[in-house]
């Protein structure tokens, strides 16, 4: 039950977020995540690697985006507070991706093969969908050119967080 639910707030998160960026609602985001943050942290088994995942993978994902909007391949809704650079809302959808890692994509940590398709796969689909269903990012690199870049960088991405939240999670020896 806790997969689905996991699995469930994660993909509303993402909707409120991508939504309220398309309508100039940069807040929206960050409040969803702080929302499912408030509810899956406390039932966490390891909250300190949670809140660790989280605040990792906002820097990630601020230096992926960022470095996408700066190649020209990118070009974000509601861009606040940078023009230039990731913006906060992308961002929060790092952090919700980060709740998924220790919980509903558990199961990938030791599938490595699996974790590569699903980011090679489902990054793009995300970035695409934001783009061609709600317009809360352009792919000005043009569709096929951003979209590999995207697969490429989140098949990168997925397992090596994966790898992240499972030495996280992982009990500290004594005298280590």
């Amino acid at each position: 039950m806790m997969f689905i639910a996991n699995v469930v707030c994660f993909q509303l998160v993402w909707l409120a977020t991508v939504a309220g960026a398309a309508n100039g609602l940069w807040w929206a985001g960050p409040l969803a995540v702080l929302v499912f943050a408030a509810w899956q942290v406390p039932l966490s088994a390891n909250p300190r690697a949670d809140l660790k995942l989280m605040g990792i993978a906002a820097v990630a994902g601020f230096l992926i985006d960022s470095a996408l909007v700066l190649s020209g391949l990118l070009v974000f809704e509601t861009p606040v507070p940078w023009a230039l650079m990731a913006p906060v809302w992308i961002i929060a959808l790092w952090v919700a991706f980060a709740l998924t890692l220790n919980h509903s994509m558990a199961g990938l940590k030791t599938k490595p093969v699996l974790a590569v398709l699903l980011g090679l796969l489902g990054g793009p689909l995300a970035y695409w969908v934001a783009a061609d269903v709600w317009q809360a990012v352009d792919l000005h690199g043009g569709t096929w050119l951003t979209l590999a870049v995207i697969g490429l960088v989140w098949a990168a991405i997925t397992p090596a967080l994966l790898i992240l939240a499972e030495r996280l999670r992982a009990p500290v020896a004594a005298g280590a």
